[in-house]
């Protein structure tokens, strides 16, 4: 039983005002209770009275109002009601009512999530509020965030056109996050990884809002493939970072460390705090020896908090976001082009592309399982636009390649431009398409309705090699005493490459004037192009081409390929054979 409390007479007044502007600010969400709460509320109200008599109140029993369901409220700061936030995890002690004697256990407390619903406590219809009430974070204080503060208070414009990208996707963000009881400022770190652009790629080739390696990216189920990068997907890259950090957490029992190694990795860091404890020195965040990068990283998203906490401090007008959810998924049942699914949502490609970045290629599969994420107020004219149509919605389908081809041949037989084909698979130049791949091609002919199959798409893969270049065979002459080194040498190639070429044994002398083939690259239809060290004139040959007139061509970078090198080299002249 819960221990007897007694209401000291002075404390009842200030207890009863208090508990009246509550109630006041709070009426439309008691007004929302079910009629079985209202009982349990004129208890508390007779408690109360009970208490300003001086009579001892069994707080549990006069109180015993049945927590309703919902998500929890961050607790509030300064005096007063302090709200216990169930979603992370809060435990049933009593809490303070008013800064007197009377406790109330939280299982006690009727409103949303075990919380007697306040002006203070109703959940704020403006989301940066939603976030300030989370922070959890132990604050840093440095001057390297007071260098951060100025960098972004100098930029207001850069800051907004971040909170305007980020307003598609944060309330998704702060639900995963209060969900798993997770600290709001959680939601910020995309601010620092990415500004909020799921297309944003490092050097590193980190990708997505939450700047994913392909490696990690794999281990935390992130699929990486032909037509998908979960990397971008909103949805799923959040699901894996969450993850990721609260494993760091887990790993280190502290947030700061936790970021600092979603950022430098958790092995760099634990060699870090290794080293620390080896000399005896503390194993804080702070006294970590850290790359610049990480040394910067926690007072950057410190820097982005105090901007969210008080933006008016630093000259910044955040752009409100609705504390609603912005967007909804649809499941994908039939091959789509990304601007035909646009095109029925009332989208333009652009804002398509911004809520589903995934999407490597201009079709959608539904062999891939995807979900298509529209704002909430699309879905359903969206859905009957896509029950209703009865022709094609894909104009794109898969191919796979039965043996190496260069890409104009694949190109003229589905009679598309090869620069566009190129395009629409990430063909570089001067690449052949290797047997086994899967490419994307206009859907003609018997391909017209056919869907892709999952078998397909389990295969589905790209693999390129570099096209041969074409070479000619020159002969040179040998000079007068010169060994097979020194003429492999003067020419710029191997000497490998010039015994294999010429069949020659393992003789180092060569005959004075006995010609020894030589394999040079051209480009295309241009004149043969020769190249040696040589500096004075030698004769030469060209066979399988027209001869060319005695003449020094006048090249100065002509380049000589050989299984071993490529280089560039002096000219040499030419004579008719």
């Amino acid at each position: 039983m819960p221990p007897q409390l007694s209401v000291p007479p002075f404390a009842v007044l200030p207890l009863i005002r208090r508990l009246a502007l509550a109630l006041v600010g709070g009426v439309f969400a008691i007004a929302a209770l079910p009629a079985v709460h209202a009982e349990p509320v004129a208890a508390a109200a007779a408690a109360v009275e009970a208490g300003a008599a001086g009579i001892a109140i069994d707080a549990a029993s006069a109180a015993g109002i049945e927590a309703s369901a919902g998500r929890g409220i961050a607790p509030a700061s300064g005096e007063g009601f302090r709200p216990q936030v169930d979603s992370w995890g809060g435990s049933e002690s009593p809490q303070a009512v008013g800064g007197v004697g009377l406790s109330l256990p939280a299982s006690a407390i009727g409103g949303a999530g075990g919380v007697l619903a306040t002006s203070a406590d109703v959940a704020p219809p403006d989301l940066w509020e939603r976030i300030r009430r989370g922070f959890n974070v132990p604050d840093l204080s440095s001057p390297l965030v007071e260098s951060r503060e100025r960098w972004y208070a100098d930029r207001p414009d850069q800051v907004k056109r971040m909170a305007e990208r980020a307003s598609r996707y944060l309330f998704h963000i702060v639900d995963e996050i209060e969900r798993r009881g997770m600290p709001t400022e959680i939601a910020l770190l995309p601010f620092i990884e990415s500004a909020f652009n799921p297309q944003a790629l490092s050097p590193a080739a980190a990708s997505g809002i939450w700047q994913f390696i392909p490696g990690t990216g794999k281990t935390f189920g992130l699929r990486q493939n032909l037509f998908r990068d979960e990397r971008r997907d909103v949805l799923e890259s959040t699901r894996a970072a969450l993850d990721y950090l609260t494993k760091l957490h887990d790993m280190f029992g502290d947030w700061h460390l936790a970021l600092a190694a979603y950022n430098w990795g958790e092995g760099a860091v634990q060699r870090a705090i290794d080293k620390n404890q080896r000399k005896g020195l503390p194993t804080d965040y702070a006294s970590l020896d850290m790359p610049t990068e990480t040394r910067n990283y926690v007072p950057r998203l410190q820097a982005v908090k105090n901007i969210v906490a008080n933006p008016g401090e630093f000259r910044i007008d955040l752009p409100r976001i609705d504390n609603e959810r912005y967007f909804a998924t649809v499941p994908c049942t039939r091959d789509i082009d990304v601007a035909s699914a646009a095109r029925l949502a009332g989208m333009t490609v652009e804002e398509f592309h911004a809520l589903n970045p995934s999407f490597n290629r201009p079709v959608i599969l539904a062999a891939t399982q995807p979900q298509i994420v529209l704002p909430v107020d699309r879905v359903e004219a969206f859905q009957r636009a896509l029950e209703a149509a009865d022709a094609t919605l894909a104009s794109y389908t898969t191919a796979v390649v039965g043996r190496r081809e260069r890409v104009e041949t694949i190109a003229a037989r589905y009679g598309i431009e090869s620069s566009d084909l190129r395009a629409l698979n990430n063909i570089p130049r001067g690449m052949l398409v290797r047997a086994g791949a899967t490419l994307i091609v206009p859907r003609n002919g018997d391909t017209a309705n056919a869907a892709v199959s999952d078998a397909a798409m389990a295969q589905a893969g790209n693999a390129f090699e570099p096209e041969p270049t074409p070479s000619r065979r020159v002969l040179l002459a040998a000079r007068n005493g010169e060994t097979v080194s020194e003429f492999a040498r003067r020419s710029g190639v191997s000497v490998a490459s010039v015994r294999e070429w010429n069949k020659l044994g393992s003789s180092e002398r060569l005959s004075a004037g006995q010609r020894l083939a030589v394999y040079v690259e051209q480009a295309g239809r241009e004149a043969v192009k020769v190249a040696s060290t040589v500096a004075s004139a030698g004769l030469a040959s060209v066979s399988g081409a027209k001869a060319v007139a005695a003449k020094t061509v006048e090249k100065t970078a002509v380049v000589h390929r050989d299984a071993n090198h490529v280089r560039a080299s002096a000219p040499v002249p030419l004579r008719r054979r």
